[in-house]
């Protein structure tokens, strides 16, 4: 019956509440016992003795019982396989201690004063309801405690003869049915109390667990990037070094006798050469970002000229696929990096023509304040709203399931958006699927412009280098010998090496005027190691650092050799400027 109290609590709760009650029973009964004694002393002086000294050590027999199961209970080796057996136990015992309790009226009102007797009930009343406390967590145990007290108690009155012990009987049992009510509100907060308790544990272990899942996602995702930038680095340099022999075997080629015919071939041969290249060098845009080797310089620049360029380059690409391609010219002059902002803007326009095949493509600024937004706008497939954030994302493309090679890797917008934050800048995106969107970058105005002197203009076909004598270190067989012969072509003495070691050996033979060098060489040796060792032969020796090389490691490390740097596949034109550029100011490279 007393069970009903309750619902049942789930096992563990359980557990809680029985430990709380046993950690302060044996005190409490402790304390209870010694007040018993007490009483048992005030009406030993009207009431007969031996059977309240009876009453008052059979009133400590609950002590020692509550002792053992609180012992029993803390060591036991599954609490909640057991908590049932206990909890009878305990309820029983505190039952019997109620029922002890209410011997006493049994046992001293029939000699005691009226006044006694209510001094006696009231006291009484105090204990239960200072059991309360205590017992309340299990509350079955606090209502078999009151109840045996009080129907002992309120049968006694009921058997004295007097109205007045009639009503006071009346008023037990209500007082009775005031304590367990408040008792059960007490169990009922302790539950949830408890209940709160396990799922804040819960809470906190769900916590750890997701946060160490999510750790290691983090771990796992971070190591597949490492792996993926690993094997991309690894790739581009392999792919790059045949592709840098074959553009300079193609430029070889093309100094000689060649028919009408062969020079068409050759023609397809080099766009072919130059596509490969071109998304080699997406690929190394992209790692350099990794690597944090793209340095910002800010300066004034006048933005039309690169409009200009950008439209002398992209312009037949939009021809070819028989769209418009439409430049509106500025006057303004923007203080960002000029060469950070046309590889922005290359990679949008080249974006927008790659997915637009109605319509056209539009390049236009609009003045916002002390600023400039430079729109890009196309009338291709568009953008879904949902996909806004994914295009950014590194090899994400939309609308090319079949990754035709010719819309790209996916790489152009994600290497647009961070070179974007290095300005201090960002894109934004504006597009409704099938008609166009809308790219823009904000970038600050200048108030004057120090444009540098137009650049040195390249290379032509019958252009030499006056016997300038270079060294040429590189540990692939064929680069070596496409440079031999782009060299000579261009009228230079140059030698070949593969090693260090060779290199020194030719270097002692005949001083080179500049030495072209590899990074990576064979047995874990660099570039920058072979010009040092040539430069203590050498003194100032010119020279020109060539890598192929995309990991971002090794990109930090050659940026941080300070030697001039250039990337496989390297474009004979731009190779003529970089020399020009390195032995200006100690051998004069003629051309013719």
């Amino acid at each position: 019956m007393l069970r009903r109290f309750l619902p049942p609590a789930p096992s563990r709760v359980a557990v809680e509440q029985l430990r709380m009650l046993l950690a302060n029973a044996t005190f409490s009964f402790t304390l209870g016992g010694v007040a018993n004694v007490l009483v048992a002393a005030v009406f030993a002086l009207s009431a007969p003795v031996e059977p309240l000294a009876i009453w008052a050590l059979a009133c400590w027999l609950p002590v020692p019982v509550l002792h053992r199961l609180a012992r029993g209970f803390a060591v036991a080796p599954a609490p909640t396989e057991v908590v049932d057996r206990y909890t009878r136990r305990v309820v029983a015992a505190c039952t019997a201690t109620g029922a002890l309790r209410g011997i006493l009226p049994w046992i001293a009102f029939d000699h005691a004063s009226p006044l006694a007797i209510a001094l006696l009930i009231c006291f009484m009343a105090a204990i239960q309801a200072g059991s309360m406390a205590f017992m309340a967590p299990v509350l079955a145990a606090f209502a078999g405690y009151t109840l045996a007290f009080l129907v002992l108690l309120a049968a006694k009155l009921a058997t004295m003869h007097n109205p007045v012990y009639w009503a006071i009987a009346a008023g037990a049992v209500l007082f009775g049915v005031a304590v367990i009510a408040s008792a059960r509100r007490l169990s009922v907060a302790f539950r949830s109390m408890v209940e709160l308790r396990f799922e804040n544990v819960e809470l906190v272990e769900r916590l750890r667990q997701e946060s160490a899942l999510a750790q290691a996602a983090r771990i796992e995702a971070e190591n597949a990037n490492q792996a993926k930038s690993k094997f991309l680095a690894a790739a581009s340099h392999d792919l790059r070094q045949p592709i840098h022999a074959q553009g300079l075997f193609l430029e070889v080629l093309s100094r000689g006798e060649l028919s009408s015919q062969q020079r068409d071939v050759l023609a397809n041969a080099r766009a072919a050469c130059v596509a490969s290249g071109d998304m080699l060098n997406t690929l190394l845009d992209f790692s350099r970002l990794e690597a944090g080797v793209v340095a910002v310089n800010v300066r004034p620049f006048r933005l039309q000229p690169l409009l200009n360029r950008i439209e002398n380059e992209l312009a037949p690409l939009a021809d070819r696929k028989d769209i418009v391609y439409r430049l509106r010219e500025t006057e303004a002059v923007i203080d960002s990096d000029a060469a950070l902002v046309e590889l922005i803007l290359r990679n949008l326009v080249s974006n927008a023509i790659r997915y637009t095949e109605r319509g056209g493509v539009l390049i236009g600024c609009r003045r916002r304040g002390d600023a400039l937004r430079i729109e890009v706008w196309d009338t291709g497939i568009g953008i879904a709203p949902e996909h806004h954030t994914e295009v950014f994302r590194e090899f994400h493309q939309l609308g090319n399931p079949e990754r035709d090679r010719r819309k790209g890797l996916g790489l152009g917008l994600a290497i647009a958006e961070r070179l974007a934050h290095a300005l201090g800048s960002t894109l934004s995106l504006q597009s409704q699927p099938r008609r166009g969107s809308v790219f823009a970058i904000t970038l600050p105005l200048a108030s004057a412009c120090t444009d540098a002197a137009a650049s040195v203009p390249l290379e032509d076909a019958n252009s030499g280098m006056a016997q300038l004598r270079v060294l040429v270190v590189d540990d692939d067989e064929a680069v070596r010998n496409g440079m031999l012969q782009l060299m000579r072509s261009w009228g230079a003495d140059c030698e070949a090496s593969e090693s260090i070691e060779q290199a020194l050996a030719n270097a002692a033979r005949a001083a080179p005027q500049l030495v072209i060098c590899d990074y990576r060489l064979r047995d874990q040796r660099t570039g920058t190691e072979a010009i040092a060792a040539l430069r203590r032969l050498h003194p100032a020796l010119p020279a020109i650092l060539i890598t192929g090389d995309t990991a971002p490691e090794r990109l930090r490390e050659a940026q941080a050799s300070g030697l001039p740097l250039l990337h496989k596949p390297v474009a004979p034109a731009d190779l003529w400027s970089k020399i020009a550029e390195v032995v200006a100011d100690r051998q004069p490279v003629q051309m013719d």
